[in-house]
């Protein structure tokens, strides 16, 4: 599919930097399960980086694109410096449920990006939106299961939902004109707004009882 006029074809630098936090909150997520777990640097280091890139990998290989962290130093030194930073400071310093956080705010990123970058590339819209919550989603859910956590596709909070209401933001108000650099600020405000009130009001969706 030929991209559409009015579309970017490049991302702007404000979805650059919400890429490269997400990855940063992401890959530290990763570092911060391996501490809670007593896990050695080597895994500390490992959780980061599959945690950071795995969104983003797999929905390179979905839309045709170059593997976004292959061909630059840039996104394994974040990652490996996230990790570096979490085995340094002390548990007793980070805020209580940190992980949940920094989970909330790559989630919201990484969603917003994908679905930008999905776009960028020529996917129609319900594609694009759908490779916005698999690029937020997916670091996190193989973090999980590499570590023996539930995955959170099994929990009923608003987990998923988040990433796809930040990845139709993207979508939604680019096509409807906004530059793609505003439209990502405002669906990873979204998203992110959404998963905090979960977390402190614990909301979640009705889970099938019949």
């Amino acid at each position: 599919m030929a991209p559409v006029p009015h579309l970017p074809a490049a991302l702007g630098p404000v979805l650059d930097w919400l890429n490269y936090a997400g990855i940063a909150v992401f890959a530290a997520s990763g570092a911060m399960l391996a501490a809670e777990k007593k896990q050695t640097f080597v895994t500390f280091a490992f959780f980061a980086v599959v945690t950071g890139v795995g969104g983003g990998t797999v929905r390179d290989l979905l839309i045709g694109a170059p593997v976004f962290w292959v061909h630059q130093n840039a996104t394994l030194v974040i990652c490996l410096g996230a990790s570096v930073l979490v085995w340094l400071l002390s548990a007793r310093l980070w805020p209580r449920r940190s992980l949940l956080w920094f989970d909330a705010a790559g989630l919201a990123a990484f969603s917003a990006y994908g679905a930008a970058k999905a776009l960028a590339f020529g996917l129609a819209p319900l594609p694009a939106m759908a490779m916005g919550v698999l690029t937020g989603c997916a670091g996190g859910i193989i973090r999980d299961v590499l570590a023996g956590e539930p995955s959170i596709l099994l929990r009923p909070e608003l987990y998923v939902t988040a990433a796809a209401l930040s990845a139709s933001l993207q979508v939604g108000l680019t096509y409807a004109g906004l530059p793609s650099d505003a439209a990502g600020l405002l669906a990873f405000a979204a998203g992110f707004a959404l998963r905090a009130v979960a977390i402190l009001r614990g909301w979640s969706l009705p889970a099938y009882s019949r």
